[in-house]
């Protein structure tokens, strides 16, 4: 591993060794910092006790306050960015515009009509010479003077179409990369992460995070950088884009502390110390490797390149087998990769060794097109030269009978050439050189058209398949919807208040359970800041479900800020972060009488079940049966549910100082036995241009499907009012887990036949995962139910969106 360590610290190259020699005035090294990060686990927490002690020890090193940050001082961040660097990773060199036509040229319809105009062209300047042709004999092969001699406008007007062809798409491919990284770049530095800098939580862009920096965590994060665990609430991180480990890894300070960039927070939030970024972190030293920082002196270290990479690789590979053997999580995520297990990975591998990528629709159809007029025109030139050489034959030979005389050979050779000119010329004519320059143009025109519509187009080819798609599979949160999330009923002391009530009407008791209970069970990560312009809507920070709380509570006049300022984040007893199998979030308070208090929220299909008290009219508790429970959700829940709105149970729990502390790991034991506080109705209205969208692409013969991880009575609500479920159609609405039990076998495996009696009547799929998402477009794509193959398009915003963007025909990340 030091091994390692020390190859990986080479290869930034010239530039980070001559920082590492200058070291500033920090108590520690660039090339000890890296060498940390290659450490795992048990390896990194004994060498942070052997070299610095604890994290704190780290944090004076750095000269950086755990709690407090950096200050921010402008000289400070500047010689942290030139001893450590600046996290930025250079971008790979873009493809050149020679590069683009050599692309271009590699179209079969091209290569076909090249050929085709160099053959003609050549053969327009072969003059035959003159001969005796009385003596041999003579042929009518219907050729003019002039048109002998105005051949070569043939081969050059075909020539001259491929290079237009070309050019149009060198240009259009050269202007969209151009467009593409200048996105790429605003994306970068419009991208934000939560630091404390001088004891403020401020959100700066992600290249602007340096060594030192004390860096939030929270579920969802992609991590810019990498850093060690300062402090940390139920943190589970997925490493598999670095390891290939399908499990989540627990961090936690006495088992293993390291994060690591380019990694997925699941669940949990905390705070980490920034010990690498850029090309020093550990994404970095792996786009180092893969050539994307292009730097000159990486080629001086090819060897030492291959031979880290393939340590990696190995790693990699043996990362990925140990993950296969604990087939629980390595199941749920086979789908991602292949359906079909074994056989998926051959046809990855063989996708993977084809430098080309895969052909559109009309792509295809255009090539298998040229293909076949390619070989009836060659068949045809064929059949014509070997007709007029038969001719030629038998008119001289046999009808004439003439001797084949040694001086005719010349004439008769000449005759053969002239015979297959008109062959190639057949063929040429046979060959639709307008064909590719018709479709370039368009698509061109249409790539340019939605420029100015702000939509940006990777591929010109995804233009047409657009225009081919049959169905759109979308997400709902923030694609549908405004993502924009604000309680607009309650359920609060037996009362239901269809719009948030005075805070007058509610007893201060409840009051005060509402005020705690949402200021301290919500990550501190999530706010609402003021607007960026004056009349604006106030700015919701993290987590948009729990911002829709914290804003109930600014609603009742009450504000949150003041609990937290009593309540820092340190002096939470435990916590039960959210994540999508407890679908509730739990923190436990130690009072200063040696009780402990615990709120809990989550969806209340959950919640409720775990309430066997709630808050009464005078805001006492009292007893919460399985029959009340059934009133509520008959009288309360679906009603809300009906209109679109996501019901969120808030409840707390007493225990007792003289009893003996919980076992606070025994979870099940611990989240029960609640009283009910409220029962919230959240809001995430339908963006207005949603329901004449979606009209429009079912006037054209395009079915709308949506597929969300919210419950299925909110998502059939929101689906009927965007126009997805028309009353009295026969449709399907779906849940996540009744898919997989219709789609799987007895031996849990995936059946194509399963998924195609279930997709085309599937309007909606609700509480679905990433990987449901995928296996759904990928069953629609390789269906064979009806003649013509469907042409599947995504929409979506969110990661878990990712897996059906990329497996999709054509993908529209919002």
């Amino acid at each position: 591993m030091g091994d390692m360590a020390n190859n990986s610290v080479a290869y930034s190259g010239v530039k980070n060794a001559v920082k590492e020699a200058n070291h500033g005035d920090f108590g520690v090294t660039l090339a000890e910092l890296r060498s940390l990060m290659e450490l795992r686990a048990t390896d990194a927490l004994h060498k942070i006790q052997e070299c610095y002690g604890d994290v704190h020890g780290i944090c004076t090193k750095l000269k950086t306050s755990p709690n407090e940050g950096l200050s921010g001082n402008p000289a400070d961040i500047e010689r942290r960015e030139a001893v450590f660097g600046k996290n930025f990773i250079p971008p790979k060199k873009p493809k050149t515009f020679l590069q683009l036509v050599w692309e271009a040229l590699q179209d079969v319809t091209l290569i076909i009509l090249e050929i085709a105009a160099v053959v003609s062209l050549g053969l327009s300047f072969y003059q035959p010479p003159g001969g005796n042709e009385s003596l041999c004999g003579s042929v009518n092969v219907g050729e003019e003077e002039e048109e002998s001699e105005a051949g070569w406008i043939e081969g050059a007007a075909i020539l001259l179409s491929v290079v237009c062809v070309v050019l149009v798409t060198a240009f259009n491919d050269w202007s969209k990369e151009k467009q593409f990284r200048g996105l790429q770049s605003r994306i970068e530095q419009e991208q934000k992460f939560t630091v404390i800098r001088g004891g403020q939580v401020i959100q700066i862009p992600v290249a602007d995070i340096i060594v030192g920096d004390i860096a939030q965590v929270k579920y969802g994060d992609l991590l810019p950088a990498d850093g060690v665990l300062i402090q940390g609430n139920d943190l589970k991180i997925d490493e598999s884009s670095l390891t290939g480990e399908s499990d989540h890894v627990k961090k936690s300070l006495d088992r293993d502390p390291m994060l690591l960039s380019g990694t997925h927070v699941m669940e949990g939030s905390g705070r980490m110390v920034v010990t690498a970024v850029g090309v020093n972190s550990q994404t970095g030293i792996i786009f180092t490797l893969l050539g994307a920082g292009g730097d000159e002196e990486e080629k001086e270290k090819e060897k030492e390149k291959k031979d880290k990479k393939s340590k990696k690789q190995d790693g990699a590979v043996e990362n990925r087998n140990k993950a296969k053997a604990q087939d629980g999580a390595a199941m749920e995520m086979q789908p991602l990769k292949s359906e079909d297990g074994g056989d998926g990975d051959e046809k990855d591998k063989k996708r993977a060794n084809l430098p080309k990528k895969e052909k559109s629709v009309l792509q295809g159809k255009l090539t298998k097109l040229a293909v076949q007029i390619g070989k009836a025109g060659l068949l045809m030139s064929a059949i014509t030269v070997i007709i007029l050489v038969l001719y030629f034959v038998i008119d001289t030979f046999w009808v004439q009978k003439r001797p084949w005389l040694a001086e005719c050979t010349p004439i008769y050779i000449q005759y053969f050439v002239k015979f297959f000119i008109i062959g190639v010329t057949v063929l040429v004519v046979a060959v639709p050189e307008g064909l590719p320059l018709a479709v370039t143009i368009s698509l061109a025109y249409s790539v340019k058209k939605m420029m100015k519509d702000n939509n940006l187009v990777r591929h010109l080819d995804a233009c047409e398949t657009m225009g081919n798609a049959t169905a759109i599979c979308s997400d709902k949160t923030g694609t549908l919807t405004m993502n924009r999330m604000t309680v607009v009923q309650a359920y609060i002391n037996e009362k239901h208040y269809k719009k948030i009530p005075e805070p007058e009407a509610i007893p201060e008791k409840t009051m005060a359970y509402l005020v705690t209970g949402i200021s301290v069970n919500c990550a501190y990560t999530s706010k609402i800041l003021p607007p960026e312009k004056e009349g604006g809507l106030p700015r919701h920070v993290g987590n948009k479900t729990e911002c829709a709380l914290l804003g109930l509570l600014l609603d009742l006049k009450r504000d949150y800020q003041d609990v937290r300022n009593e309540i820092p984040e340190e002096d939470l007893y435990k916590v039960y972060t959210f994540n999508s199998v407890r679908k509730s979030m739990s923190t436990v308070l130690k009072n200063s009488d040696g009780s402990f208090r615990i709120f809990s929220k989550g969806a209340s299909e959950i919640v409720l079940k775990k309430c066997f008290k709630i808050l009464s009219a005078n805001g006492e508790p009292k007893v919460f049966r399985p029959r009340d429970r059934d009133d509520i959700v008959k009288t309360v829940i679906e009603p809300m549910a009906s209109e679109g709105l996501r019901t969120i149970c808030l409840a707390f729990r007493d225990f007792p100082a003289g009893e003996p502390e919980p076992e606070w790991d025994n979870e099940n034991d611990i989240v029960t036995g609640l009283t009910c506080i409220a029962v919230v109705g959240i809001e995430d209205p339908v963006r207005p241009e949603v329901p004449d969208a979606i009209k429009k692409c079912q006037r054209a013969g395009i079915t709308v499907r949506m597929v969300t991880g919210d419950n299925i009575n909110t998502a059939r609500a929101i689906a009927l009012k965007c126009g997805i479920l028309n009353p009295g159609e026969d449709f399907l609405c779906l849940e996540g887990k009744d898919f997989n039990r219709r789609i799987r076998n007895e031996k849990g495996e995936i059946e194509q036949e399963r998924i195609d009696k279930i997709w085309p009547k599937l309007r909606v799929l609700a509480r679905s995962s990433p990987t449901d998402k995928h296996t759904l477009v990928k069953g629609i794509i390789d269906s064979t139910v009806f003649e013509q193959r469907q042409v599947v398009a995504v929409t979506g915003d969110g990661t878990n969106d990712g897996p059906a963007l990329k497996k999709a025909d054509v993908g529209f990340a919002m």
